[in-house]
């Protein structure tokens, strides 16, 4: 199915790969017929390089100073970037952006604190000049495709699955700090990211749907970190067999292979979903130059990949359907081994129980969100259970188009009706489901789910109150399989099914007649409306001479999450006030982190108030005693807090809170041997806190003090090795690193926080 290529690749008219090896340039030179060209100028014929060096607002091309074209956030994110913002001096949005509703659009817990978010969102769209996306019209990046997309155009999303590749739109998901340098008009800094080819060869088979192909191609790079922090570029004769709903299937799961970016080339179904939706002046055709060399090839042969199922607790634990009934008992097996890594062994996993006479049965199924909620799926899945019905037991089938509109053309062509005759239950445009707000299962019970995301609890269970349920992500096509079959696990080649291939229609009136659209039109004299949970962020001091840190959280997962570092779900409610937010971080990994952090907080607000740490935090004086025998410290040189170390933190969703609550908490830095995503370590640096990596074997442990002399000077100097102490009876020394900086990254760190920072430029 899929085949990673051990070094690059020159790709010739876009259809001819002659990889890295011994004969490549005599190869090159036969095809060409004259001298080869150099690696670094085909590199500049990738579709991404252009996008982004048009975007560049810099004179170097390796490292990049981004503008982009436009910004999107939703019901959980803008708040607190536009409260960053406006502490920063924010006047009005300088670029188009739209804030969606469709993460807190239940308004099902916290009383009003959730419309009050939205109504703060509908007023700052007025007050700064933005779009407001009402609840339950669309899903940011539904709306964000059907109405933002444009090519050769780049969009900052602050959701991790800001991918609008597929559509000729590079598009990135960040936390909210950087949407805020945006609001700021200042950059997004990056170094040339290397291009990754996705080589699409041959036709999927008759019921493989796009979450089966991105499966497949999570399931192959995830773990070896093939594509990590670069850009996938889609090319090969495959891509013409793929509708552009396809298409965009694929794409918005390439967030969960850790790339940056994706952009794939254009033809005419793509300038055609750009006519359906009324905006054909919006189409580019995007091809890559007659000669362009990629860092590496995913090379993915359509026909042979099968119907897919990543089980608990990550997209990348993929095997095929017919792989797993064959060996289910095995491969279930390895899932409680690995539940025992991912729920600390906290409560009791098993999926052994639902195998009935030899198969395997699920409660519940579920097609959503900006991955399962697009039109294609969704009839589809109307097509295969066409005539039969989900049973009346256990198992149930919710469906959530992705957009106002397509739940109208659903309506208009009968797929609405068909599937609600099924026993199925039809729900508005919501990413609850993806994220933990919405259908959670019962304790023990077991979700099939074409969404995003099946990390530990994402579908909303709390292993602190003895709760667990789990998801398998699945293509909504054997989805609907298995709901036809009553809950027994069924891949969709299985069955013989018509597909209709209904056509689309777009209406726009649903949106003129609800969306407000401010954009260009700033109102200075509109007053912010702030609900009572709408909070201001915390004073934040700059970063000191020295540092004193408490280790109050050790993690040796072989990957955190975000969502274990900040979870989802009811918490999301809480978003918009720092303090009450980070009163829930790492509850669910470990419930005592708050408590710790809290603690050893009460040192550096007494430093703060002139008065003496030690008093307030009395285990602090011997620590201090010891590091006076070495160094010359004081309250008025050493600054005291809290830091976590995690293997590999950060996967998964752009949150900036995974960071921000460790902040408002006192953490001044995080220790890891690598961080998992870019976007996780940038919301570190923009939330103040020092992104440490440490290779060597741990020399502390949960409870230590480390004290780090000179830690601004080193940050100043650009020092690439820190040294640092272990201090209980003696001081032992060990090395931490900072890996790279930007200038404007160590200042932002140097001056405590963003807001600092761009409150003092």
């Amino acid at each position: 199915m899929v085949t990673l290529y051990e070094g690059g690749a020159y790709l010739l008219n876009g259809t001819e790969l002659i990889p890295d090896g011994t004969e490549q340039e005599a190869i090159l030179k036969s095809k060409l017929g004259t001298e080869t060209i150099s690696k670094e100028e085909a590199a500049r014929n990738t579709i991404a390089y252009g996008i982004l060096q048009a975007h560049n607002t810099s004179d170097n091309e390796k490292k990049l100073q981004i503008k982009f074209d436009k910004l999107t956030s939703h019901d959980i994110t803008f708040v607190g970037i536009i409260q960053t913002a406006r502490a920063s001096g924010l006047q009005e949005f300088p670029i188009p952006y739209v804030l969606t509703n469709c993460h807190n659009s239940l308004c099902a817990v916290g009383g009003t604190i959730n419309e009050d978010d939205h109504m703060f969102g509908l007023s700052c769209a007025k007050k700064y000049g933005g779009m407001y996306v009402p609840p339950h019209q669309a899903v940011i990046h539904q709306f964000a495709r059907e109405m933002l997309a444009a090519g050769g155009k780049m969009i900052l999303g602050s959701d991790s699955h800001t991918r609008y590749g597929a559509l000729g739109t590079m598009a990135i998901g960040e936390g909210g700090g950087e949407l805020v340098k945006q609001l700021l008009s200042k950059t997004y800094d990056v170094d040339m990211p290397g291009v990754v080819a996705v080589y699409l060869d041959g036709k999927p088979q008759k019921g493989v749907g796009p979450q089966d192909v991105a499966l497949a191609i999570i399931g192959a790079t995830f773990g070896c970190g093939y594509v990590k922090n670069k850009v996938m570029e889609f090319v090969g004769p495959g891509v013409a067999n793929l509708s552009a709903d396809y298409r965009i299937g694929i794409d918005v799961m390439t967030t969960e292979t850790t790339c940056l970016s994706s952009i794939w080339k254009t033809d005419d179904k793509i300038q055609e979903f750009y006519e359906i939706h009324g905006r054909k002046e919006d189409y580019a055709e995007l091809n890559p130059g007659k000669v362009a060399y990629y860092d590496g090839v995913v090379y993915v042969d359509l026909s042979a990949v099968k119907p897919m199922i990543a089980m608990p607790f990550h997209p990348s634990n993929v095997y095929t359907i017919e792989e797993l009934n064959a060996n289910l008992m095995d491969i279930l097996d390895d899932c409680e081994k690995r539940a025992l890594v991912s729920l600390d062994g906290k409560v009791d996993f098993t999926l052994k129980d639902k195998v009935r006479n030899g198969k395997l049965y699920v409660e519940q199924g579920i097609i959503a969100g900006c991955a399962g909620g697009g039109f294609e799926n969704i009839c589809e899945a109307a097509d295969i259970l066409k005539g039969s019905n989900i049973g009346a037991d256990e198992f149930t089938l919710s469906v959530y188009p992705a957009s106002t509109p397509i739940y109208m053309e659903l309506a208009k062509n009968g797929v609405l009706a068909d599937l609600i005759a099924t026993g199925s239950i039809v729900k508005t445009a919501f990413c609850g489901p993806c994220f933990g707000a919405g259908d959670t299962p019962a304790n023990n019970a077991f979700s099939i789910r074409h969404s995003t995301r099946n990390f530990p609890n994402r579908e909303g269970s709390k292993i602190q109150n003895g709760q667990i349920s789990s998801v398998a992500l699945m293509d909504a096509r054997s989805i609907a399989a298995t709901a036809a079959n009553k809950g027994y696990l069924t891949a969709a080649t299985d069955l013989d099914v018509n597909y209709t291939q209904r056509k689309y229609y777009f209406d726009k009136s649903i949106y003129e007649n609800r969306v407000y659209n401010g954009v260009g039109k700033a109102d200075p004299s509109v007053e912010i409306k702030f609900g009572p949970n709408i909070k201001d962020w915390p004073a934040m001091s700059p970063l000191p001479e020295n540092l004193v840190l408490k280790v109050v959280s050790e993690i040796h997962d072989p990957v955190t999450t975000t969502d274990e570092l900040i979870p989802s779900g009811e918490t999301s409610s809480y978003r918009s006030n720092p303090l009450g937010l980070a009163e829930f971080t790492l509850s669910r990994k470990d419930p005592e982190y708050v408590g710790r952090a809290k603690e050893i907080q009460k040192a550096q607000k007494a430093i703060e108030a002139d008065t003496c740490p030690c008093e307030a935090v009395p285990e602090l004086k011997p620590i201090m005693d010891k590091i006076k025998e070495h160094y010359s410290v004081s309250r008025k040189n050493v600054g005291v807090g809290s830091t976590i170390f995690a293997v590999k933190p950060g996967d998964g969703s752009a949150r900036e809170q995974a960071a921000s609550c460790q902040k408002v908490l006192g953490g001044w830095a995080n220790i890891a041997n690598e961080y998992a995503t870019k976007r996780y370590r940038s919301n570190l640096i923009n939330w103040g806190m020092l992104p440490f990596i440490i290779k060597e074997e741990l020399p502390f442990a949960n409870g230590d003090y480390i004290f780090i002399p000179n830690i601004a000077e080193a940050v100043k100097n650009k020092t690439d090795e820190i040294k640092a102490y272990v201090v209980n009876k003696d001081m032992k020394e060990f090395t931490l690193t900072l890996g790279q900086l930007t200038d404007n990254e160590r200042e932002i760190i140097l001056k405590g926080c963003l807001i600092n920072y761009n409150r003092e430029n």
